[in-house]
């Protein structure tokens, strides 16, 4: 975008790019800002989306991976997450990338963010039929019965 363009320019693009990566989701964020916050709302769409998120140098899945590492990290984020979770399928992660991402992150961050983040990628993927995931995996965490 240039520095010429209009703000409500730069709102319809960033509009654009985020139903592309959140969907309805997105759009829910920022319509509950709507009596709130509508700047919060529009600076949401118009820089984070309309400026960060359309830039070329990472692909949307790269994004999501980032984003999802973020948040998961940071803790405290979870109605976030599930936005994000939500835009991790809709780019193209699978449901196997996105808890791996969220196992690699507990050796950053603790386990405790990244079972709470683990279980808000659980609670998307049953609303969207995903789950059980990684059956018949190595390594799971059944605990053989006692002899």
């Amino acid at each position: 975008m240039s520095e010429h363009t209009t703000r409500d320019e730069r709102f319809a693009h960033g509009l654009e790019v985020l139903r592309s990566v959140d969907g309805e989701a997105g759009q829910r964020v920022v319509d509950s800002l709507a009596d709130i916050s509508p700047e919060l709302g529009h600076q949401i769409v118009s820089w984070g989306f309309g400026e960060i998120y359309a830039r070329e140098e990472l692909a949307p899945r790269d994004r999501q991976l980032v984003t999802l590492g973020m948040l998961t990290a940071l803790g405290g984020c979870e109605p976030q997450l599930e936005v994000h979770v939500n835009a991790a399928l809709n780019v193209g992660l699978t449901p196997e990338q996105i808890t791996e991402a969220m196992l690699h992150a507990a050796g950053y961050c603790g386990f405790p963010k990244s079972l709470n983040a683990t279980f808000v990628a659980k609670k998307v993927f049953a609303e969207r039929g995903l789950l059980p995931l990684g059956e018949g995996r190595s390594g799971s965490a059944s605990v053989p019965a006692a002899s």
